[in-house]
């Protein structure tokens, strides 16, 4: 088909919150961007606010000034007329279906036809507005998330007649700008807010109902399940019209009373009490804002919310719009949630939550609460994840993955929509998984990664921590270090094979492993001392050891996070250095060399280096012991016969 690919200009229609965050990211990434709004002002009010977000990146030193300066020069000022030699046309007005028709109409009159139009719709048809485009075969969804330069996922939403190269185009584009696209069905709601939107609605009827106030039940999700905010505060900042609309459009779409939306919903938005945006909203932003106490609670409260959560998603993958990894990615990087929808469900009991809705629905008659037929299915399953699908039999996780292949274990750090960063949780269930890696005897070498191409691990999240004492902090360090330091005790090679930011925690945690490889994009740095902090998990004592004592204080001190991989490999941090292409395959073939090895005299040779580093004479005396015993084992003879014989050696470890 005859397409614009070569994406160099772009119009934004509408400046508001998510045009001016959509208009920003593209400017950012060197493209010229011509933003254009109906409503005086307002796009010399977005591109001010964009400016104050730059100017603000590079004092933080996130953004280097030149940078900065030439995304400000990429924004233009525009009217409609001027949109017609662009590239691409995304649309971010307001939500109303007449509205963005008669736009798309208009554009489609000057705009050439090998333009591709996106619309950031959260909720409306895309096959509808399409069908008013007069080009549906080059129309497409491009739904970005709030705040748009800082989250992650953009859902493609594909049309009923979206050729498939136009969604190559969007998913390769959005990649582009640093974002992760995922492909979803032109469905009511589409997936993030399918799941978001009741969830949100249950917490208002939650609150109309009396079972509790605003802040417990904010609470109940923010500090209960680790939530980045409480769905209350959540719909403040998406603002509680935004939220009424999308709930009538998925009531009216799907034909059922399960989506009615709160009458305390509707209340409040004819009230003008529309969240941030207005001032007041189930917080009144023009005094003391949000405060969600640390010590209330509600078990009815989760209870319903997870259960209610729980049936959407199964309603998702049993209308087959979705598979529940697809919906734990899009909610996790779209609404910044610790963990999948689909994963907390199964973490929670599917079947404790089906039999809370089964409860519900018997007791009020609600239509939102009768449990979807797949909800029953999984719960007698046992979950929305089949327990061994993700990974090796007997190691079922929820922040890392094991797998184990040809006398490798892997263990992935499994939060790529949080940079892989490392929670206390994550920190007990590496010491599990290390404890039956140790004791399995199919496992020769260990293979350290993290999931995703974007971060072998951020560092720490510190949100996962609670508050506590000083006394408290110092234990989550010396946990951190025992569990850590495990990786230099277990009796076999452990590689690090980095990918990505390296920084913090998980510099930390890489630095106890026995040999490092990196590719070309990773980036490393203890940045701890920015925060006031030093690294906590053995930086100070470990890092001296590997680069030596003044590199080690120049990377603490300086506390940068952008050394690249060559310098560290200079340094000695990094054993070997590979092209990004080649990552997997040179890391699976490493950790499998150091497989094949002899486990005895690997073994010996780890604890050998161990009882020398603080005491020379301690460790030559365990090296003359361990050279004596290895006389006596069969893997030396199978050493010396192969290399008589010019074969390789297969050790078996006696």
């Amino acid at each position: 088909m005859n397409l614009r690919t070569d994406i160099k200009s772009v119009a934004v229609i509408g400046a508001g919150t998510m045009g001016g965050g959509i208009a920003q990211v593209f400017a950012q990434s060197g493209r010229t961007v011509l933003l254009s709004d109906a409503a005086p002002g307002a796009v010399e009010k977005a591109i001010g606010r964009i400016g104050k977000f730059l100017d603000k990146s590079v004092a933080k030193g996130k953004l280097e000034a030149p940078d900065a300066e030439k995304a400000k020069t990429n924004l233009k000022p525009s009217t409609l007329a001027d949109c017609a030699g662009v590239d691409l046309v995304i649309e971010a007005v307001i939500e109303n279906p007449a509205v963005k028709r008669e736009l798309f109409t208009e554009l489609n009159k000057t705009v050439a036809p090998e333009v591709v139009f996106a619309s950031n719709t959260s909720s409306i048809s895309i096959s509808e507005l399409a069908a008013a485009s007069g080009r549906p075969d080059r129309f497409v969804g491009m739904h970005f998330f709030n705040p748009v330069p800082l989250m992650k996922l953009v859902e493609v939403v594909v049309g009923l007649q979206t050729a498939e190269p136009v969604v190559a185009l969007v998913s390769d584009l959005a990649r582009e700008l640093g974002k992760v696209p995922q492909r979803v069905k032109d469905h009511p709601g589409f997936v993030s807010n399918r799941v978001l939107m009741p969830l949100i609605n249950e917490a208002i009827d939650c609150l109309s109902d009396g079972v509790a106030d605003a802040e417990t039940i904010d609470e109940v999700m923010k500090l209960g399940c680790n939530h980045p905010m409480g769905p209350l505060a959540l719909a403040d900042l998406i603002g509680l019209d935004v939220c009424l609309f999308i709930m009538e459009v998925l009531h009216r779409d799907l034909g059922t009373d399960r989506y009615r939306p709160s009458p305390l919903l509707r209340t409040m938005v004819r009230a003008g009490q529309l969240g941030r945006k207005s001032g007041k909203g189930f917080y009144d932003y023009e005094n003391s804002g949000v405060d969600v106490p640390t010590d209330a609670g509600s078990e009815e409260v989760e209870s319903r919310l997870l259960a209610v959560m729980a049936n959407e998603v199964a309603k998702l993958i049993g209308n087959d719009v979705a598979d529940a990894s697809a919906i734990d990615e899009a909610v996790m990087l779209g609404a910044g949630f610790p963990d999948g929808p689909a994963k907390m469900a199964d973490s929670a009991g599917l079947d404790s939550l089906h039999e809370t809705l089964a409860d519900l629905y018997e007791e009020t008659g609600e239509a939102r609460y009768e449990p979807a037929p797949y909800l029953e299915e999984r719960a007698d399953a046992g979950g929305f994840y089949d327990r061994d699908e993700d990974g090796a039999a007997g190691y079922d996780y929820e922040t890392i993955s094991v797998e184990i292949e040809d006398r490798v274990g892997r263990l992935a750090i499994d939060r790529p929509h949080r940079m892989n960063t490392i929670t206390t949780d994550m920190i007990e269930e590496i010491d599990d998984a290390l404890d039956k890696l140790a004791e399995n005897d199919d496992v020769r070498a260990l293979l350290l990664t993290g999931s995703g191409d974007r971060a072998f691990s951020a560092g720490f999240d510190a949100s996962t921590a609670a508050a506590g004492s000083g006394i408290e902090t110092a234990e989550l360090s010396r946990r951190g270090q025992q569990v850590f330091g495990r990786l230099e005790e277990i009796p076999k090679p452990v590689l690090a094979a980095i990918d990505g930011y390296c920084l913090g925690g998980g510099m930390e945690l890489a630095a106890c492993a026995d040999m490092r490889l990196a590719t070309e994009r990773s980036q490393f740095g203890q940045p701890e001392h920015n925060l006031g902090l030093i690294p906590g998990w053995g930086g100070t004592q470990r890092l001296p050891r590997i680069v030596g004592e003044g590199r080690a204080k120049e990377i603490i001190f300086t506390a940068k996070n952008d050394y690249e991989p060559e310098t560290m490999a200079d340094y000695g941090f990094v054993n070997e250095l590979v092209e990004n292409s080649e990552f997997e395959d040179r890391a699976w073939e490493f950790a499998g060399d150091l497989a094949a090895g002899p486990p005895i005299a690997q073994r010996f040779t780890k604890r050998a280096m161990l009882a020398g580093r603080d005491d020379i004479d301690a460790g030559l005396e365990f090296e003359s012991a361990s050279f004596g015993h290895l006389f006596t084992t069969d893997d030396l003879w199978e050493g010396l016969s192969a290399f008589q014989g010019d074969r390789e050696p297969e050790f078996e470890g006696k």
